[in-house]
């Protein structure tokens, strides 16, 4: 097995696997993308690494961690920790989160906890121009004036 520093593939086994999800949406049966997505989350979440190791003539992958128990083919396994996305890495191609603009109040990962990975952000003022007080005239017209705004942007320190 050779990892691309290119190319990450995904497959997931549903053989023998049902196609019920939880879905957190209230009534009515939960999206195909939605059950996919918990699906996968919940392999990701259990994913076990992985080492390669020679057995006689074949190579078996076994738990890194001799504590967990032996995988399934219905597991996800992973032989690589993913890199850290948070520095700056210029041979994977990663800017890192350095001065990125993140959301105050988002728990999502464009959070500021979470997308600045704890180094925590700055608040500024810019000051944006945007079109305001348009008006339609007859017939198809729409002529606009252009005002100034000064809003707080968040940015990773």
């Amino acid at each position: 097995m050779k990892p691309s520093r290119t190319t990450c593939r995904w497959s997931a086994s549903v053989t023998g696997s049902r196609g019920r999800a939880r879905c957190a949406r209230a009534g009515g049966p939960c999206p195909p993308s939605a059950a996919w997505a918990t699906f996968l989350k919940e392999k990701f979440d259990g994913a076990t690494e992985v080492k390669a190791e020679s057995r006689g003539a074949r190579t078996v992958l076994v738990p890194l961690n001799p504590q967990f128990k032996p995988h399934t083919e219905q597991d996800l396994v992973y032989m690589a920790s993913s890199p850290d996305f948070c520095e700056a890495d210029p041979k994977l191609g990663s800017l890192g989160t350095h001065g990125r603009v993140c959301n105050k109040t988002s728990k999502a990962i464009d959070g500021c906890d979470l997308l600045c990975c704890g180094r925590g952000y700055l608040t500024r003022k810019v000051k944006v121009v945007e079109r305001c007080k348009c008006k339609f005239h007859w017939c198809c017209v729409v002529k606009c004036k252009q005002c100034e705004r000064v809003l707080d942007e968040h940015v990773c320190v």
